[in-house]
């Protein structure tokens, strides 16, 4: 189909959609019309009411601290084993489940650098998300280093041939996002990543807007550390821990600098200093935030049921309907689309760009529409495919065409 041709109906679209029936399973509402911000907060299952309900009445109201030996204690890495076997292409022993996504980043990125002394540089792209540059930031100050800024196609994203020009003998770290959180771009992480093992450095991966979403092989590609959070299509709830992975080969020789009792070598030893644990545990820090896991086991039954590349190909066709509906309605009034058009270069969002679309958020929310707003003038359409009609997102995008004929009158 090419531009400005009439897009698919909703209906058709519904009616076809293999993974139709994954839809019931999420808690609907009655004071939303259509949720465009999956990317940002994915919507509870129904099923995790009853598991939150054992959880509190069982696990931890009758086992109480028992569940410690008998299960809590383990399951920062039994659960980042499933993740990482479910979406990330990792095999068992490399993931774990932890801290928010600032304090993994903070812990893994100071361990990096420290891994290559005498290296003085870290790369990182300007339109990264602003934890991870606010934290790189940081750490540089920190450690005397210098932030070395790749300059990118705000449309678009970071590519191999751009990070090839900025690395160098100096270079100890590459941080940059498989999926770019303002433009949905969809790096390619093998290639950017042996460009970045060609220089010497490490390379960590954010895949915060990838996971879940795009199907992933950390393993296969060769990628080092990778950081995720589990709140947007892992369903995890807000607040919800993230988690990291770091290649098994790596794991001895990385010292992160939060040494808590958690990642000791022997929790329970009360030492007199710290020894770090073999293994993924040495990347813990304090007591696990176990109730915010539990939400996550839900997701990933369900991600594991329909399967991570039929989700990418609903992602694909719910992204496609959003460019070709702008396209043939939202065109007219000024509007364009300033995320990929390539599917395979592009995640489950799609940006859209005018000038009065701050106005326009503030407009939707009042009508239970809810996308999310990218400054200085992106409206960013998220959509999580297993909980995502095209039907809704059609509803969406109709309002936000009355209100830009209503702002145009």
């Amino acid at each position: 189909m090419t531009a400005h041709t009439a897009p698919r109906t909703a209906a058709d679209l519904d009616a076809n959609d293999p993974l139709a029936g994954f839809v019931s399973r999420f808690i609907q509402s009655d004071q939303v019309v259509a949720y465009l911000d999956g990317n940002s907060l994915g919507r509870p299952l129904k099923t995790t009411v009853d598991r939150l309900g054992g959880f509190v009445t069982h696990d931890w109201g009758s086992r109480l601290i028992r569940s410690w030996d008998e299960q809590w204690m383990e399951l920062p890495l039994t659960l980042g084993d499933r993740i990482g076997r479910i979406t990330l292409g990792a095999a068992a022993g490399q993931t774990v489940v932890g801290d928010s996504t600032t304090v993994l980043l903070y812990k893994l990125i100071r361990a990096a650098v420290d891994a290559r002394p005498g290296r003085t540089e870290i790369v990182i792209d300007r339109d990264n998300f602003p934890t991870d540059r606010f934290i790189l930031e940081g750490v540089a100050a920190e450690r005397g280093l210098t932030l070395r800024w790749i300059d990118t196609d705000p449309q678009g994203g970071v590519t191999a041939e751009l990070v090839a020009d900025a690395v160098g003998m100096n270079t100890a770290l590459v941080v940059l996002s498989q999926v770019a959180y303002r433009s949905g771009f969809v790096a390619d992480v093998p290639a950017i990543t042996t460009v970045a093992h060609a220089a010497g450095a490490l390379m960590l991966w954010d895949v915060c807007h990838s996971a879940g979403s795009v199907p992933t092989s950390l393993d296969a590609w060769g990628v080092d550390i990778a950081v995720g959070c589990s709140y947007k299509y892992l369903n995890g709830g807000p607040g919800a821990p993230a988690f990291a992975y770091v290649a098994s080969k790596l794991q001895s020789s990385l010292n992160q600098p939060i040494w808590g009792w958690m990642g000791a070598a022997d929790v329970f030893a009360m030492a007199d200093g710290f020894v770090a644990a073999e293994g993924m545990r040495r990347f813990l820090s304090g007591t696990p935030p176990v109730l915010g896991m539990v939400p996550m086991e839900d997701m990933l039954d369900l991600i594991e049921e329909a399967g991570l590349d039929a989700i990418r190909s609903k992602s694909l066709a719910l992204t496609t309907f959003v460019i070709e509906w702008t396209d043939a309605h939202l065109a007219q009034f000024g509007v364009t689309v300033g995320s990929p058009r390539r599917g395979e270069r592009r995640g489950s969002h799609v940006t859209l760009l005018h000038p009065r679309f701050r106005e326009v958020t503030r407009l939707l929310w009042e009508r239970d529409v809810i996308p999310d707003f990218r400054f200085p003038t992106g409206l960013r359409i998220g959509l999580s495919p297993l909980s995502t009609t095209f039907a809704e997102v059609e509803l969406g995008l109709t309002l936000v065409r009355d209100i830009l004929d209503q702002l145009s009158d």
